[in-house]
This record gives C-alpha cells, sequence and structure tokens, in this order.
C-alpha cells in the first residue's frame, strides 16, 4: 500500500472533504506496515474498498415551525462497513453537519466498534437541523419528517442509529415513535433511549466513564494514581458530564468546562450541584459559561477562549473534532500534563497529534478513549434483543470490562521497542486487523 497515491485519489474524488480525509489518513498511516505484511489484503483491493462507504444516503428535510412558516433542511446517514455486524453509529443535528463530517465520524465508528469486540459495523447520520432556540413542538415535527425518511434504511439487523450531538434522549423519542408509527414494529431500532421504553442504564453517562476507566487504566501502567489530579475539560454536554461524574468519583478534580463562548475555570472543582447544573445548562440551548459563572462565585468566565491555557495533570477534549489545534498542542506540552484524551471524537487536529507523539506524551485517541457510548449503545442492543434490562452495576461493570480490553488491545498493537505506547497506532491497527480479517471472509462484496 503507497498511502500518498491512495490520498492522492482520494482527494481528486472528495474534494474539499477535509475531516474525512484527516481520519482515513491517519488511519492508513498507521497500519501501513501490518497492512504490506499481508499481501493477501492488496490482491483484494482492501484499503480501495474499506475508504469508501458502502452507502451513502442524502434527502431533504421538510417542516414547519410554530409560525407556519416552512423550513428544509439535509439529512444523510453513511453507512460505512457491515463486515463485523449492522452498521451502528450516532446521528448529530447541528448547523455545522455536512458529508465530510459525517463520513469522517463513520470512518471512526468502523474501528471503534470493532475495538469494542461487539458485533456492530460502522455507520454516521444526521442533519444540519440547529436546535438552538427551537420549542419542542418544532423539534418534534423535525424529527418526525427525518423518520420518514430514514425509517426505509434502517432496522435492528440492519442499521442502529443512536445520538450525538443535538439529539439527546428527547430526539430519540420523537424518532423512534415515528418509526414505531410507520412500521408497526417495536424493536431495537434506535439506542439512546430511556429506561421506560428500552433503553440501558448508564447510556447517557457511558462515553464519559468509559474514557475515565481508559485513562485511569493508562495511568494505572505507569504506576499513577489518578486520586488528587486535576483535569481540563471543554464541553459541557453529556460526554463532558459522564467524564466529569466518574472523574469526581475516582477522586480526580475537573477544574475547566466551555462552550462556544469561552471557558469556565473553577478552581474549586466541578462537583456536587455543578456537576447536575451542566444538563440544565445544556437542556437550554443557549451559552453556558457566563450563566455558571454567575451560578458559582469562585468560578472564573474566560471569553472566547479555549481551557488548554490552564495547567493540569490531565487534559480531556470533550466537544468536538479538531478542538485541539496545533498551537494549542504547544501550550499544553508546554504545561506538562501527565496524559492527554480525545474524549470527543478525533478532538485533536492532525497537527496536534504529531506533537504529542513526538514529545511522547501519553496519548490516547478517539476511537479508543470513547468507544464506551458505543460499546453500552451495544448493550443496550443486547438487551432489546432478550427483552431484559440489566442494572445500572451489570452494564457498569460490562462498560468497566470492555474499556479494559480496549486498552489491552491498544498495548499490544502500539508498544514500541522503547517501550513507549502509541495508542493512536494500536487503536487503528487492532481495530483494522479485526475488521480486514471480516471483509476477507465475505469477499468481494
Amino acid at each position: 500500500m503507497e498511502v500518498e497515491k491512495i490520498m492522492q485519489g482520494l482527494e481528486q474524488k472528495h474534494p474539499g472533504e477535509a475531516e474525512y480525509l484527516q481520519a482515513v489518513r491517519e488511519v492508513l498511516e498507521s497500519i501501513v506496515d501490518v497492512y504490506n505484511q499481508h499481501p493477501e489484503f492488496e490482491k483484494a483491493k482492501l484499503i480501495e474498498r474499506l475508504v469508501e462507504p458502502e452507502r451513502v444516503i442524502t434527502f431533504r428535510v421538510p417542516w414547519v415551525d410554530d409560525e407556519g412558516e416552512i423550513h428544509v433542511n439535509l439529512g444523510y446517514r453513511v453507512q460505512f462497513n457491515s463486515a463485523i455486524g449492522p452498521y451502528k453509529g450516532g446521528l448529530r443535528f447541528h448547523a455545522s453537519v455536512n458529508l465530510s463530517i459525517l463520513k469522517f465520524l463513520g470512518f471512526e465508528q468502523i474501528f471503534k466498534n470493532a475495538l469494542t469486540t461487539l458485533p456492530m459495523g460502522g455507520g454516521k447520520g444526521g442533519s444540519d437541523f440547529s436546535l438552538r432556540g427551537r420549542s419542542d413542538a418544532e423539534v418534534m415535527r423535525f424529527c418526525q419528517s427525518f423518520m420518514t425518511e430514514l425509517y426505509r434504511h434502517v432496522g435492528p439487523d440492519e442499521d442502529v442509529p443512536a445520538g450525538d450531538i443535538g439529539v439527546g434522549t428527547r430526539e430519540i423519542g420523537y424518532l423512534f415513535g415515528m418509526y414505531k408509527k410507520l412500521t408497526h414494529q417495536w424493536n431495537g431500532m434506535i439506542t439512546g433511549k430511556a429506561p421506560e421504553w428500552g433503553g440501558s442504564l448508564v447510556r447517557p453517562e457511558a462515553t464519559g466513564y468509559g474514557a475515565l476507566y481508559f485513562v485511569n487504566q493508562m495511568l494505572a501502567t505507569h504506576g499513577i494514581d489518578i486520586k488528587g489530579k486535576t483535569i481540563a475539560a471543554s464541553g459541557f454536554g453529556n460526554v463532558a458530564w459522564g467524564a466529569i461524574k466518574k472523574a469526581d468519583q475516582l477522586g480526580a478534580k475537573v477544574v475547566t468546562i466551555s462552550g462556544p463562548d469561552g471557558y469556565i475555570y473553577d478552581p474549586n472543582g466541578v462537583t456536587g450541584e455543578k456537576i447536575d447544573y451542566l444538563l440544565e445548562l445544556r437542556a437550554s440551548g443557549n451559552d453556558i459559561c457566563q450563566p455558571y459563572a454567575e451560578q458559582f462565585p469562585g468560578s472564573k468566565f474566560v471569553a472566547g477562549k479555549r481551557p488548554w491555557e490552564v495547567k493540569t495533570d490531565i487534559v480531556l477534549t470533550c466537544a468536538t473534532q479538531n478542538e485541539v489545534s496545533g498551537a494549542d498542542a504547544d501550550t499544553i506540552l508546554a504545561n506538562k500534563p501527565l496524559c492527554v484524551a480525545e474524549v470527543s471524537n478525533m478532538g485533536c487536529s492532525a497537527e496536534a497529534v504529531e506533537k504529542f507523539l513526538a514529545a511522547k506524551m501519553l496519548f490516547a485517541p478517539g476511537k479508543a478513549v470513547n468507544a464506551g457510548g458505543v460499546a453500552t449503545s451495544g448493550l443496550e442492543m443486547t438487551q432489546n434483543a432478550i427483552r431484559l434490562s440489566w442494572s445500572a452495576e451489570e452494564v457498569d461493570e460490562k462498560l468497566h470490562q470492555i474499556m479494559h480490553n480496549i486498552h489491552e488491545q491498544c498495548e499490544k498493537y502500539g508498544r514500541g521497542a522503547d517501550g513507549y505506547v502509541n495508542y493512536v497506532k494500536g487503536a487503528n491497527i487492532a481495530g483494522f486487523m479485526k475488521v480486514a480479517k471480516a471483509m476477507m471472509a465475505e469477499g468481494i462484496v
């Protein structure tokens, strides 16, 4: 495999899809040595097939607002790879959504899902619809319109969507209700449901919980106790909320959160009622940092900046893709943290990742660190299939074991001759090899 030749071909076919091309390049550069040890992969043109989605569905989503005005948004579902199971990946409702972002997320999802060891393929979807300023009735009408097209392409044995940015339990409920009306079926066709109607306990917290389990184990392999350590985290949604809850339980202290308007520095730590307040802020649909500073004296609002300038022991990206730039990486490295982990999908730019790896930083990539969310979605699918509900303790125990297994896989494939573990390389190789073997077994399809 010649990485540059493949990338040049993709750039010509998919010009301007920067996020997708970035995600593909990272994987290819990680697996090239292993791939070239398997001439059967090259003969089967495995990479050429792997980097292209099996199917991309695009559709219009017309809906009517509370004033009677008609709006038209774009809807997408990228069904990327089904070699090891039905497509699995979230739906994102945000103004920034475009095909490049969804293809990058779907591509990442292939390997993330493979790492969980659960039978799930990779997919992603969403719309450029923004919830900001929209009423419950407007959100419901949009979700119902979105599902009138999507229902043709999803199902428990075909494609199982979930939530993502802008898609929480409320939106999942509206989507599921319309699917049920259209198909006359109650099944586990979507995850992130409320526990009362098929959802799994621990699912809202799972991405953040899993991330802290991974980080804790990564530190433990170096004899470092997470208890008493300070953490800089970004974001304020479910991912940040789960990470902060688990960090608090493990005895660490999160001192920053952030939003589009800037970040909060709270030297006393985001604990207790402050953690609960994050959910209120998320549900409001508004900027959050100024209200937090007003609510909790002693915290400081820093407008228009990201929290990476704050010196802490651990850095967690919990907001969105490429939120850590190369310049941010320089700032973080100057503060000499113990580790950096992408709790958001591809939270660091390619330049930032290169700098962390060059500095031999303990750095954990999103496809490993944030796999706890989709892993628990997989556990929700299992509960739906067997018509049983597990306790929070049972789900959390299974999640903890899955994250332990992911860490072991990353160590196995990522440890170099000098002992340094390149978790990026380890995660990519471990995920790729599972998918590659399945694709080879299934023929040219």
